[in-house]
């Protein structure tokens, strides 16, 4: 086994990454060693480096936390996964197991959560150590870089989707066509909602068309207005995966009565609230929920989706050594898709 890797590291908030040699990680009990084949580039870990959230990551950090690879190595206790499989490690690194949320399905909540990438080292690496517990198998066969999205993004709008209470049949308005919208939509088609999708872009809103979505919103002129001309009564459900305030405020707007908006995105910084209209809240019935990544059970069923083709993410794959231009190009808004790196 080799000693040293390569990694793209933060040392201080603000700054740039640095691809640099660092020792490679040792796995122990419980714990696996995977070589890491890719891992995709996802806003949250914009915010990471940025330091936009009020619990500021562990530094020195290695970002990342869609990644796919193989396992190399097991620490004391472990049979599976077994060496050689293929698995995936999302945001979520770990939960205590023991507490109320995680015995109720909520373990995306759990007061004593590790994120991978924030407060554990990530996936913009050559190796990482990942527990056994917590990695999901991924199918012999499968694309491991076409896959690396559904980590995240997949995993994210999938819960999202299902906490929306959607049944198929309704409609679901997915506000914001990037790196987890383009997702959203085909998770939404293929679980059998009719999708409005909502964007600035006219690109995007085209790529929404092309897997399915049915009702295309500029978001640049009245998006409230013109979805309720076109879907007249409303939208069941609203999942906003854009970074803009006005999405989630639109979102609300959007709803016909019983419906519900579910807040994915992170607009992070002083940008983090929102106005609703408390008397339009309590009058239709109206809800709005919060949607964090997903539990493990959530992440083996959106990564079956994926497996089987039902959803497929549109990437660019780019060498680790371009992480810095890729945050540059995901600040001004030129990503389509999602950029995947390419580790192995």
């Amino acid at each position: 086994m080799r000693e040293t890797m390569k990694a793209a590291v933060l040392h201080r908030i603000g700054e740039a990454l640095r691809v640099e040699s660092v020792p490679v990680p040792q796995p122990g009990p419980g714990e696996v060693l995977i070589k890491i084949t890719a891992c995709g580039v996802c806003h949250s870990d914009l915010h990471a480096i940025d330091g936009d959230w009020s619990s500021l990551p562990s530094l020195p950090l290695i970002p990342g936390h869609e990644i796919t690879g193989h396992v190399v190595a097991q620490g004391a206790g472990v049979s599976e996964p077994a060496i050689g499989a293929a698995v995936g490690l999302p945001w979520m690194y770990s939960a205590c197991g023991t507490c109320e949320f995680c015995l109720g399905g909520m373990e995306t909540i759990c007061s004593k959560r590790e994120s991978t990438g924030y407060s554990r080292p990530g996936g913009y690496a050559e190796y990482m150590v990942a527990p056994a517990a917590f990695v999901a198998n991924i199918p012999d066969g499968a694309d491991l870089y076409e896959l690396a999205p559904i980590l995240c993004a997949g995993v994210t709008t999938y819960r999202g989707l299902k906490r929306s209470g959607a049944r198929p049949g309704q409609w679901v308005a997915v506000l914001g066509i990037g790196g987890l919208g383009h997702v959203a939509v085909q998770y939404a088609v293929a679980m059998g909602l009719r999708v409005a999708a909502v964007d600035v872009s006219v690109d995007k809103l085209e790529l929404a068309r092309s897997y399915g979505a049915e009702c295309l919103i500029d978001a640049r002129s009245n998006p409230v207005e013109t979805l309720r001309e076109r879907i007249p009564g409303g939208v069941h459900a609203a999942l906003v995966t854009a970074v803009a305030n006005a999405a989630f405020e639109q979102s609300v707007g959007m709803l016909r009565p019983g419906g519900t908006a579910v807040f994915i995105g992170l607009p992070g910084g002083s940008a983090d609230t929102v106005r609703a209209s408390i008397s339009a809240i309590a009058g239709w019935e109206l809800s709005i929920t919060g949607s964090n990544i997903g539990t493990r059970l959530d992440l083996n069923e959106a990564v079956a989706f994926a497996a089987a083709g039902k959803v497929r993410a549109q990437i660019v794959r780019e060498p680790l050594e371009q992480i810095n231009d890729i945050f540059e190009r995901m600040r001004q808004g030129n990503l389509v898709g999602r950029t995947v790196l390419e580790i192995a």
